[in-house]
């Protein structure tokens, strides 16, 4: 008769869990950006015998294909007889928050060369403060040619910092919005002057930059570089039962989402997964949930299956589609439990956290799961012997979030949010716990064969 949240640790095989969260670390510590996240996971689709859309030319009634856009967004199915019937999605983000640096980026000041950044999603801007930080990203040239960089990660690299003001010179009680400036994250790049009478150390900067890569200042301005923490993924506790990391929000749910739709069995319906980039700023742009790419995916596919009608087709196929919205939660943080409402809030170690609605204030902005579609999912569930809990995103009024789900939502799909719970969520080192992660990849692996 009554409800009571069990923890995974007490079901499940120690050894599974780790041998899952193995595979896991080794992704993590690659996959600090979109770009790195899509080339990692087009390897582990092709491996598998997926290929990309616009070189199939098999039986559409039975294809394994992927479309990747502008390498930051990517859309694998597995298409099983006609499109009509819908599908069964996990649909998750592979952005996180970070700097960025401004498009003119270098500067010097007191004779000390630096970058100046914008920051990308919601941050607490103390974090970012005397930390290793890494860079990577694209530069194309005047001449069009595109060159990667990679700098950090490596134990031989150098890496970045931004300096804080040191204890004896900050005295002056301020808020945390005076203490900490976003136009004072600026990482340290140089110090060593060139034989210019201006801006010496800038001009030697440019310079190593030119030898290193071939780059002028202006090729700067055409550039995607991200400042991410130069911080391998650990296990943490002394039990060894938490991964700490850069990026779980959302990269945990895109890789448990990539392993299922591999490891899939005798599935109900065509299924795949989507991965969206912009989920931290909203999702706007072309690369985002509410651009249109995954559904021109669609639309060729059904004309591929000789579909006439291919626009009525396709709000066919979304209407009969259910959408697992794979997105992290809040979990209870020991010193701050007051901003949860308890009963209703999800704790590390107790499987998948199923998520009715976000929003804030009132559900805006947020997807409210129908009845039905969640009684479908706890069934699939408890019959599939997942370990699941219930969680929101803390009390009312106390703040609040959204996901990608309303966006699936809107084209008439069936969408319900789940995904781990974290500690420490949108920091430079977010925490999950092992057992939660295997939870998620056994959750969506059976919704997606069952739904």
């Amino acid at each position: 008769m009554k409800y009571k949240p069990v923890s995974a640790w007490k079901v499940r095989d120690k050894e599974v869990i780790e041998k899952f969260a193995k595979d896991y670390l080794e992704f993590m510590k690659k996959a600090k950006t979109e770009r790195l996240t899509i080339s990692i996971f087009e390897d582990m689709l092709k491996e598998k015998g997926f290929i990309p859309l616009d070189e199939f030319t098999g039986d559409p009634k039975d294809m394994a294909v992927y479309h990747i856009n502008s390498g930051k967004a990517l859309f694998a199915l597995r298409v099983i007889d006609d499109l009509r019937s819908g599908m069964n999605l996990v649909v998750a983000h592979i952005d996180s928050p970070r700097l960025d640096l401004k498009p003119r980026p270098l500067i010097e000041e007191e004779e000390i060369a630096l970058f100046k950044t914008h920051y990308y999603g919601g941050i607490k801007k103390y974090h970012w403060l005397n930390i290793p930080l890494a860079i990577h990203g694209v530069v194309y040239t005047s001449e069009g040619k595109k060159v990667e960089i990679h700098l950090g990660e490596d134990p031989d690299d150098p890496v970045f910092a931004i300096p804080d003001l040191l204890p004896h010179l900050d005295r002056k009680d301020k808020s945390v919005k005076e203490k900490f400036q976003a136009e004072k994250l600026n990482p340290i790049v140089g110090t060593v002057p060139s034989d210019e009478e201006k801006e010496a150390v800038k001009m030697n900067v440019l310079r190593i930059l030119n030898e290193k890569y071939g780059i002028t200042e202006e090729d700067l301005i055409s550039a995607e570089l991200e400042l991410v923490p130069a911080i391998f993924p650990r296990e943490v506790g002394i039990d060894r039962s938490l991964i700490g990391a850069y990026g779980h929000d959302d990269r945990v749910c895109s890789f448990a989402g990539i392993k299922a739709l591999l490891s899939a069995e005798n599935p109900s319906k065509s299924f795949g997964v989507i991965l969206f980039d912009k989920e931290e700023i909203g999702s706007e742009g072309n690369t985002s949930a509410k651009s249109r790419f995954y559904l021109r995916v669609l639309r060729k596919i059904l004309k591929m299956q000789g579909i006439s009608d291919v626009e009525y087709a396709l709000d066919e196929v979304l209407e009969k589609t259910c959408v697992i919205s794979g997105d992290v939660c809040a979990g209870v943080n020991p010193p701050y439990k007051e901003v949860h409402d308890i009963n209703n809030a999800p704790r590390l170690g107790y499987g998948i956290v199923l998520v009715k609605y976000t929003g804030s204030g009132g559900k805006y902005g947020s997807n409210d799961a129908h009845a039905e579609f969640v009684g479908k999912i706890r069934r699939i569930l408890k019959e599939s012997g997942v370990i699941w809990q219930v969680g929101l995103l803390g009390r009312v009024d106390e703040g609040g979030g959204g996901t990608v789900a309303k966006f699936l939502a809107d084209k008439g799909a069936q969408v319900v949010d789940m995904g781990p719970a974290l500690l420490g969520m949108h920091s430079p080192f977010e925490l999950v716990s092992k057992a939660d992660l295997y939870e998620t990849y056994l959750a969506y692996k059976n919704l997606l064969e069952k739904m």
